[in-house]
């Protein structure tokens, strides 16, 4: 018996939520929709223009927020991580700990420097567009991994941002060699299609020799298939992954495994901030199939505990929203 379902590995971001309108965006040239690395400088400029238009700040980073969704339903995880000793990364290890990830859980290594945070700009779509600045987080290394609770763990997650620099790359292949040593399964998430446009290489090499599970979302599968067609971005998907979930925004996720694709409908809701939903899917799902869960139950869960969250600014449920989806979705969780 495992001790933790999910072993997790990712950037330690604060995220600070904003409304913004298009023609702010273009403004500053930034592509909507997108995730758009800084430096230290231009985030600080860019803070100092939204400072009226904040309304949320949270720990974040997409594996953080998968971690936290996997925590509130009631998993057990382990995230290994790198933060600042500084004011942003006691209020990202306290959100943390509140949000569900217990304090032994929680591997988050300190060093001098800033930590890093993320400006997620919504506009009346609903649709997120990422800046960041990733601070020391930058710097994470083989030396931060756990291999020792990484061992322990049914699974590995890796977040897809850890291709975007040598050394955080590095340090996921290394993660994914060691699961393999301890037969621990790896999930992957593209996270974004800038890790796949701008960071090829390193997201081949982390895919190299096949992941047992991916997440992805439809633009982040053409993408990486270089191709305009579902279809075609399904079958390379095939070749690459034993299984793999495929979100469709509102019209739901396509899942695989074992040879079959299964259809999993969308839930018509109103949304009005999409930051998060990928991740906390994610989150859902590995909490199914960790609980003896099928693949398809656990695709139901994850759609309507992501349904639910693109209805409220943030990128994480409150953990009462979480047990009662757990609850209402059925008795067998």
């Amino acid at each position: 018996m495992k001790t933790y379902n999910v072993y997790g590995i990712g950037h330690a971001l604060v995220d600070i939520e904003c409304h913004v309108d298009e023609p702010f965006l273009d403004a500053i040239g930034l592509q909507k929709g997108s995730m758009t690395l800084v430096d230290d400088h231009r985030q600080s400029l860019l803070t100092e223009q939204l400072k009226t238009r904040m309304i949320h700040r949270a720990s974040g980073g997409s594996a953080s927020n998968t971690m936290i969704g996997l925590a509130q339903l009631g998993g057990k995880c382990f995230h290994s991580c790198k933060i600042a000793d500084d004011a942003l990364g006691h209020f990202f290890t306290d959100d943390m700990r509140a949000n569900g990830v217990e304090n032994e859980a929680l591997h988050c290594d300190t060093q001098q420097g800033t930590t890093g945070r993320c400006l997620v700009m919504i506009t009346p779509d609903a649709e997120r567009t990422l800046c960041t600045h990733l601070g020391v987080s930058e710097t994470f290394s083989v030396e931060n991994l756990s291999e020792r609770h990484l061992a322990q763990s049914e699974y590995l997650y890796i977040e897809g941002y850890l291709v975007s620099s040598p050394t955080t790359c590095n340090a996921a292949i290394m993660a994914k060699n060691l699961a393999k040593t301890h037969g621990v399964r790896t999930a992957l998430t593209f996270s974004d299609v800038s890790m796949i446009q701008f960071f090829r290489s390193g997201m081949d090499a982390l895919i190299s020799g096949g992941i047992d599970l991916l997440f992805c979302n439809e633009n982040e599968a053409l993408c990486y298939a270089g191709t305009d067609s579902l279809e075609v971005a399904i079958q390379r998907l095939k070749e690459i992954s034993t299984a793999f979930c495929l979100t469709l925004g509102p019209r739901g996720a396509l899942l695989y495994d074992q040879g079959s694709l299964l259809e999993i409908p969308g839930i018509k809701v109103n949304a009005v901030d999409t930051n998060g939903a990928g991740d906390l899917f994610a989150g859902a799902f590995l909490y199914g199939i960790t609980h003896n869960q099928s693949i398809a139950q656990s695709g139901h869960l994850a759609i309507q505990a992501s349904a639910q969250l693109v209805t409220q600014y943030g990128a994480r449920l409150q953990r009462d929203q979480a047990i009662a989806i757990k609850k209402n979705f059925g008795s067998a969780l």
